[in-house]
């Protein structure tokens, strides 16, 4: 045999899948009603959306949240502690 017939093939790596959280979207009301971010009414969230200080999707003229916005947003007002 040949070097070329006995070489052993493996497939190729696959990447990791994604969980389901990662495809869910959460609207402003949903948000504020399971307090995923610090807001107290969804209007107020989405005014902030609309001035684009927030992280969010358009999806069809509709604002939406994914996991990763939820993540950005949650470190934009992350602040360090005090050193001693």
């Amino acid at each position: 045999m040949t070097a070329k017939a006995t070489k052993i093939r493996t497939a190729p790596a696959r990447p990791a899948p994604l969980g389901e959280a990662e495809f869910r979207r959460w609207t402003p009301e949903q948000v504020v009603e399971l307090q995923l971010l610090p807001y107290t009414s969804a209007r107020a969230l989405k005014e902030r959306c609309y001035r684009r200080e927030l992280w969010h999707h358009k999806d069809g003229g509709r604002i939406t949240f994914t996991a990763e916005d939820l993540r950005r947003n949650a470190e934009m007002g992350a602040c360090a502690p005090l050193s001693a």
